[in-house]
């Protein structure tokens, strides 16, 4: 089965479909690169989808070991090349983590977000840069 059906709608706009659940994204190109800004360009949801990842990873790594995170967030900041071809050249993740966790918790659960499935996936040259904000 398929992941996902990703329809053109005109004037470099797309809907995404996950196949599975029905639910839409669209994506929209920023202003320097000829579109609107008016919803995430393709290459925000790659950033996205890492921060998204390590915070799910996270997640479950807490869970597993019954420590409680709460409702952690994080910001994620995309920084495209400025030469060469057009393309990511960073991501910054800055974890939020607002409950006390012992520093030995806080090493497993940082390990674990920096290995998630995204992370891995992306290429050497793309700098992923994570900061983790305990309390």
């Amino acid at each position: 089965m398929s992941t996902a059906i990703v329809k053109y709608t005109g004037s470099y706009r797309t809907e995404c479909m996950h196949v599975r659940s029905g639910k839409t994204v669209e994506t929209d190109p920023p202003l320097d690169n000829q579109g609107l800004g008016e919803a995430f360009s393709p290459t925000d949801l790659l950033a996205t989808s890492l921060g998204a990842c390590m915070l799910t990873i996270f997640a479950q790594a807490a869970q597993a070991r019954s420590i409680d995170i709460r409702n952690p967030s994080l910001e994620v900041t995309k920084v495209m090349a400025a030469e060469g071809p057009r393309r990511v050249a960073e991501i910054h993740v800055g974890f939020h983590i607002y409950q006390s966790v012992a520093e030995a918790d806080r090493e497993v659960l940082e390990r674990a977000a920096l290995a998630c499935p995204v992370a891995k996936s992306l290429h050497p040259d793309l700098k992923q840069i994570t900061t983790f904000h305990w309390n």
